[in-house]
Formats: C-alpha cells, sequence, structure tokens
C-alpha cells in the first residue's frame, strides 16, 4: 500500500496549528491550577499547572483534561483556579509586505 505523499493542511484544534494562527481565530491561552489529593495521602494537597490554547467561554480543552483527569488519575480533584487570556486579536494584527532599513 502507498501512502499519499501529499501534506495534509493543519487540523482546526490547538495541538496541531502554529500558534499565531490559534490567536487569530480567537483561541487564547487558559492556565489551569488543579488541586488534587494522593490517594494513599488524602490529608495533602497538591497541586497541578496546566496550560493550552483554548476558546472562552466555553472552555472544551479545559473541560476535556479535567474529564480525562477524573477518568484516568486515581487523585481526586479539591478545586481549579482557572485565567484566559487572548494575546493577540485579529483587529491587532497585520501583515506586512515589506521592509525598509534606515542608515
Amino acid at each position: 500500500m502507498q501512502q499519499d505523499p501529499t501534506p495534509k493542511p493543519a487540523q482546526s484544534r490547538p495541538g496541531t496549528a502554529p500558534e499565531t494562527e490559534l490567536m487569530l481565530r480567537g483561541y487564547g491561552l487558559t492556565t489551569a491550577e488543579l488541586y488534587y489529593r494522593m490517594p494513599d495521602y488524602r490529608h495533602v494537597l497538591n497541586s497541578f499547572i496546566w496550560q493550552e490554547y483554548d476558546l472562552a467561554p466555553d472552555y472544551p480543552q479545559l473541560f476535556r483534561f479535567i474529564e480525562f483527569w477524573q477518568e484516568t488519575i486515581e487523585g481526586p480533584l479539591h478545586s481549579v483556579r482557572f485565567t484566559h487570556r487572548k494575546l493577540i486579536a485579529p483587529g491587532s494584527w497585520r501583515n506586512v509586505v515589506g521592509e525598509f532599513t534606515l542608515h
């Protein structure tokens, strides 16, 4: 069986598209701090930092990660704090065609 040598376009999911393209499509950087307890030491509260490009206000990547945590990892979640920031907006980007050097 022969593989198709044509390059495939980037998917519309975070992680497969360049960061600038994601930011221009409205994605922002979401940072979450998850507090959890270890199964053997329930009295100790640990933290885990997670960061990904995500879409506000639904945050599909964040909720997908929380579901993954609850299904896969044994440490039960205590709480989650998160923040979201758009680093660039479509109106603040412009394409520069040329460059001039002075001196």
